[in-house]
């Protein structure tokens, strides 16, 4: 197929920009189309069974060996994410007018189940950098899209989406950070938290008021600005120390007096909140698509485990206890996967898709959390011990339940998307 001869060569040559000929736009355009246009199907094309392969054999040879150290280590691992991006595993989604290959949300999360299977640290730095990306690939003019996304075809570069703050979390609305206008520019001050590749970013997706009047609706109160990294005034802070996901860079990020041109303007003044909320529709699928990596990784633990260790003469597969714990986690794999895959097809279909991409989100969240745990258990007193796999899981499977919207914040969603159907 084009893709892989494209990869394989590209790789070697260095090459990125396989969408350069209206030939193999043309050719690669119908090799990804997506399934099931027609109606439900639940077969990958050829060029989809590719982009799994070819994930899956990175993940399992190359990032599952090398995880165990970042996690220890806390260090980013740029040597992965560089690997990535040789690949054609990264940015897959920019514009094809951008260097890019206009992949959809479907193709995204094959490609993304599969990354987090190997570390799901390695792929949430992966993964922010498609939701920094998301609200230029959705808002942005010609010039913006170019500028910003077409360099990251051209190296390995990261982005960031700096929204969240110390007092605004799930309350978007209680953001504090400022711009203010002055002449053709912007002047920002305020301070951002737990922002993912705070300190690796090229440039950030900074959401921040515009509108003074505390009582004006987060519908116009707010403006999405692009934000070079090295603006004199913006400061990353030191990288946190977290439970899981080690490897991932998050920081506080700091704006004292940062001035950005009104052309960092993403559509204009007060469009903020929608372009933010927007990209989630886009994102959460694959958020979905990494926790259902890191359960079928529990799983795929805990059953060789089963399978090798022996209690009271028998293996402990063969103990109905044991057998009805893998039974469940298999249920829960396959349909938090049938979920993701349901709400990435509805978005590449260009159907709004907030009810169901919640409802990917905060189900494959927590049954990442449930098969972790599961997993440990079947492991006995070695899954509480960091010598094997299935502790880091436990550890990196939680924050599937609060980043991207917590998992409260999903089912507000989803009772509000749901409720809204029987009040029209």
């Amino acid at each position: 197929m084009l893709f892989t001869k494209v990869l394989r060569s590209g790789v070697q040559a260095g090459l990125r920009c396989q969408s350069t000929s209206a030939q193999a736009s043309a050719k690669f355009a119908a090799a990804t189309s997506k399934p099931g246009h027609g109606g439900f199907s639940f077969e990958l094309t050829d060029q989809q069974k590719e982009f799994q392969e070819l994930s899956r054999k990175f993940a399992r040879e190359e990032i599952v060996p090398a995880a165990p150290g970042y996690d220890k280590s806390g260090e980013y691992p740029f040597p992965l994410i560089k690997r990535a991006w040789e690949l054609g595993l990264i940015n897959g989604h920019i514009p094809e007018d951008c260097g890019g290959m206009g992949l959809g949300i479907f193709d995204a999360c094959i490609i993304t189940e599969e990354l987090a299977y190997g570390c799901t640290g390695v792929q949430t730095a992966i993964e922010a950098n498609y939701l920094g990306q998301m609200p230029v690939i959705i808002a942005g003019n010609d010039a913006q899209q170019k500028k910003y996304l077409g360099r990251m075809t051209e190296e390995p570069l990261m982005c960031a989406y700096c929204v969240t703050e110390p007092g605004a979390g799930s309350d978007v609305a209680g953001i504090m950070t400022r711009a203010v206008r002055k002449g053709d520019d912007y002047v920002i001050n305020g301070q951002k938290m737990w922002i993912t590749n705070g300190g690796k970013a090229n440039w950030y997706f900074l959401l921040a008021r515009t509108e003074a009047d505390p009582k004006c609706p987060a519908s116009k109160a707010f403006t999405g600005f692009i934000v070079d990294a090295d603006t004199p005034g913006l400061q990353p802070g030191r990288k946190e120390l977290n439970m899981g996901q080690r490897c991932s860079d998050t920081r506080g990020i700091t704006f004292e007096d940062v001035v950005v041109p009104k052309e960092n303007v993403l559509i204009g003044e007060g469009a903020g909140f929608k372009i933010a909320m927007g990209a989630f529709d886009k994102t959460r699928p694959p958020v979905a698509a990494g926790a259902t990596g890191l359960a079928q990784r529990a799983l795929d633990e805990a059953t060789k485990y089963a399978l090798e260790r022996k209690t009271f003469g028998s293996l402990i597969a063969e103990h109905q206890a044991v057998s009805f714990i893998l039974a469940e986690m298999a249920m829960k794999v396959e349909l938090a996967r049938m979920a993701y895959q349901r709400s990435a097809w509805e978005v590449d279909l260009g159907h709004r898709n907030t009810y169901y991409a919640s409802i990917a989100k905060a189900f494959a969240g927590d049954i990442a959390n449930q098969c972790a745990s599961d997993a440990v258990q079947i492991f006995g007193g070695n899954g509480f011990n960091s010598e094997y796999p299935v502790e880091k899981l436990m550890r990196d499977a939680k924050i599937y339940q609060i980043y991207e919207g917590t998992a409260q914040i999903q089912r507000l969603i989803i009772s509000r998307e749901h409720l809204g159907k029987y009040k029209q």
